[in-house]
């Protein structure tokens, strides 16, 4: 299966955290659009159903990620 690079998917994953501590939850008590939107993109980045199993997975494939080098993200690549 394919996974996002880390980098994505390490931002994903802090998005994600801090939607659900910030964002309140709708009328009905289920989170946030946001939040809603973020579960969704995770689930489908790790190929999981539940957001659970997606956190897990992603959390899991980063402690294998090798650590990121400063300003590695923003290097552009040379044509």
């Amino acid at each position: 299966m394919l996974m996002p690079h880390p980098a994505v998917l390490r931002r994903l994953l802090a998005e994600y955290e801090a939607a659900a501590v910030n964002e309140p939850a709708d009328a009905t008590g289920e989170p946030g659009p946001r939040t809603r939107d973020l579960a969704y993109t995770l689930c489908v980045s790790t190929g999981t159903r539940d957001v659970r199993r997606a956190l897990e997975t992603a959390r899991r494939h980063l402690a294998a990620a090798p650590e990121p080098v400063a300003g590695a993200a923003h290097a552009a690549v040379a044509d």
